[in-house]
């Protein structure tokens, strides 16, 4: 008899043991669980944030890159290429070093651009593209009333150490 309670006795310690690994199970699947939905969460909100601030940066790039004032065009010009990524920054300075600013010039143009709308087409937390609506209004030596135009850009815009900065400009 002694050796049938010894028996149970060992039952009872595994069966005791399964139920703490069990429980052990359970809670580390629950804490996986949340961790995921946390995790959706936070990617989520970093979406989101992500679509405010792109819209507002490719509002502020546009606006930088294509409104200028032939008596600063350079220094204007110059400065909207800060908010560019490399290859698209350096096909945009040559653009304005050999085209823009000397057509400014020579023809004394002033160009403002106002955003009428904007919208996100897509967005990740480092990558977004925003449908810009604009307002263009030119005015020049040769014809000093102003002539105001509108037009479509799709602005793609990469987020680098904290600042979304455009890597390209399409009209649409």
């Amino acid at each position: 008899m002694s050796e049938n309670n010894e028996g149970k006795r060992k039952f009872a310690i595994t069966k005791q043991a399964a139920l703490k690994i069990a429980a052990a199970v359970v809670v580390v699947a629950l804490a996986v669980g949340v961790g995921f939905l946390w995790y959706g969460h936070r990617q989520d909100q970093l979406s989101e944030q992500a679509r405010i601030d792109a819209v507002d940066a490719a509002g502020k790039q546009a606006v930088a890159m294509l409104a200028y004032d032939f008596a600063d065009v350079d220094n204007q010009l110059a400065a909207a290429a800060d908010g560019l990524t490399g290859s698209f920054r350096d096909d945009y300075t040559t653009l304005v070093q050999e085209t823009i600013a000397p057509g400014a010039k020579e023809k004394q143009l002033t160009v403002q651009v106002s955003v009428q709308a904007a919208a996100p087409v897509s967005t990740t937390p480092d990558e977004a593209v925003v449908l810009l609506y604009l307002n263009q209004t030119t005015t020049s030596a040769d014809a000093p009333d102003a002539r105001t135009s509108g037009s479509r850009v799709r602005v793609s815009l990469q987020k680098v150490d904290d600042r979304w900065l455009v890597d390209q400009l399409t009209p649409v």
